[in-house]
């Protein structure tokens, strides 16, 4: 007798085959901040948001690229600074300037989802950094931000801190929570409001 997986396991073992091992290990680093939007690069494994300076997000109040010659490790991931000054900012008190939902598209969270993330498009809100995957996301979820912060922190507690992103994504990728909308739908209704 020839067992074959039924079609939802076969899509989510192909998926996994075709996505190779990096995201699994690299984004999940296991500390406080995990999973995280980090990626490989100036020979750290574990990179938060591409070497953004995650303090210039509150002193300066936009996005600037740190240098590698001003980084610190925290919990296993690497943060790079633009300056030497806002490198001592964040080994002072670390958490303050930490990103929510590890760096994530908030937007994203909002439907259980940990993905994407562009250093560039952020929002401060009660003096949080959120960061989203694009103009969109960030437009999306401020459609409604407060119910969106309460989606996004309960999902983030109740199934994304601390597991595996990669699996976390293709979970819900195939089981999307009830009030999931597509991209496509979020735009219309971002275009809508705008009228």
């Amino acid at each position: 007798m020839h067992l074959r997986p039924s079609p939802v396991i076969a899509s989510l073992l192909g998926v996994l085959a075709l996505a190779g091992c990096a995201p699994l290990l690299t984004q999940n680093p296991g500390g406080k901040l995990s999973p995280a939007n980090v990626v490989s690069m100036d020979d750290h494994d574990r990179v938060l948001l591409k070497g953004a300076d995650v303090v210039a997000y509150f002193t300066e109040g936009r996005h600037r690229q740190g240098e590698p010659q001003w980084s610190s490790t925290w919990e296993g991931i690497t943060f790079q600074f633009s300056s030497a000054e806002n490198k001592a900012r964040f080994d002072a008190a670390p958490e303050k300037y930490l990103p929510e939902f590890g760096g994530y598209c908030a937007n994203g969270i909002v439907y259980g989802i940990p993905w994407g993330g562009d250093a560039d498009s952020f929002a401060l809100i009660d003096g949080k950094l959120y960061i989203f995957g694009g103009a969109g996301s960030k437009a999306a979820f401020m459609l409604d931000p407060v119910r969106n912060l309460s989606l996004a922190r309960q999902y983030w507690e109740n199934e994304i801190k601390g597991a595996n992103a990669l699996v976390q994504r293709v979970r819900r990728l195939l089981w999307r929570v009830p009030h999931y909308k597509s991209g496509a739908e979020l735009a219309a209704e971002v275009e809508q409001r705008r009228r």
